[in-house]
């Protein structure tokens, strides 16, 4: 027990000894790094709220191209410096603790070239998210629909995966390489599609009337959400349940759906207090009686 004692006192001293020397100097030194490490990454972070600023239009309601663009690139720069930060760290702790990081560096770089080859769908991920970023395709906060496969609304971007969140809430993680056809559903206006059904006897013409002073209506009351009058585009089809009227309005990014359920509960409101209403489908069942003897 006494041996251990003073096996530990000793490395206690060499340790305290080696701290005054040289120790407290590489300690002071990797502050002095992680504090510049952080003041980057606050700078960063600084910037990307400096450009949200930038191009916000004050409305907090309806989320505008410039920025969903400046939130995806905010995010992808926080991220890449994150990494590039814990990278300069690691390296500047191990070169102050005398580990040649030159070798490293050599050893790394001929990793890279083989882990090129292996993880090709890595880099074209990388690729693809940096022309999807470059070009504009979509950001933060669109609703696209990829490959006609995941819909839904983009949560988060990076080089490598676009974070999907759908209608009923879950998440799709995409890597970028794997998206080759994409349908941007929110890109500065959309527009919505409503077909209402009239009885076969029912005044054309009035009720197509009725249809645009309705959609003229929702305008006037909401128009954060509709761009345009509704158009009434006229008789789309008809069959022996009624006719269909097709309208189409033109209203802000990604608010096609709300504007469709609006519109529809409003026509059927409306062709309830003029009267239309659509014949329910009708069967005819013909009885044939079979006489008792050709049963037997």
């Amino acid at each position: 027990m006494a041996h251990f004692s003073v096996l530990t006192a000793g490395k206690l001293e060499a340790f305290w000894l080696w701290m005054n020397q040289t120790g407290w100097m590489k300690l002071q030194r990797l502050v002095v790094v992680l504090m510049i490490c952080m003041a980057l990454l606050w700078i960063v972070r600084l910037i990307g709220r400096a450009v949200r600023r930038a191009v916000d239009d004050g409305n907090n309601d309806v989320t505008s191209d410039a920025e969903r663009r400046a939130d995806t690139l905010g995010s992808v720069l926080n991220q890449l410096a994150w990494v590039l930060a814990a990278a300069f760290f690691v390296l500047t702790t191990l070169q102050e603790f005398g580990v040649n990081v030159g070798p490293l560096m050599a050893g790394a770089g001929i990793a890279g070239v083989a882990l090129g080859f292996g993880a090709q769908s890595l880099v074209k991920d990388w690729i693809s998210g940096f022309f999807i970023l470059l070009e504009n395709q979509f950001g933060v906060g669109d609703i696209i629909s990829v490959d006609t496969g995941h819909t839904g609304t983009v949560e988060r971007m990076t080089l490598r995966i676009t974070q999907l969140r759908d209608a009923e809430g879950r998440a799709h993680y995409l890597p970028n390489g794997s998206i080759s056809k994409v349908v941007v559903l929110s890109k500065d206006f959309a527009r919505t599609q409503v077909d209402v059904v009239v009885p076969l006897d029912a005044d054309v013409d009035q009720a197509m009337e009725m249809l645009r002073a309705v959609g003229r209506k929702l305008a006037e009351e909401r128009p954060d959400l509709v761009l345009e009058p509704t158009e009434v585009l006229g008789v789309h089809s008809f069959d022996g349940s009624g006719i269909v009227l097709r309208t189409l309005t033109k209203v802000g990014p990604g608010k096609q759906w709300e504007v469709g359920r609006e519109l529809r509960l409003r026509y059927l409101l409306a062709m309830r207090g003029a009267g239309l209403t659509v014949p329910l489908p009708e069967s005819i069942v013909h009885h044939r009686s079979i006489p008792l003897e050709a049963v037997k």
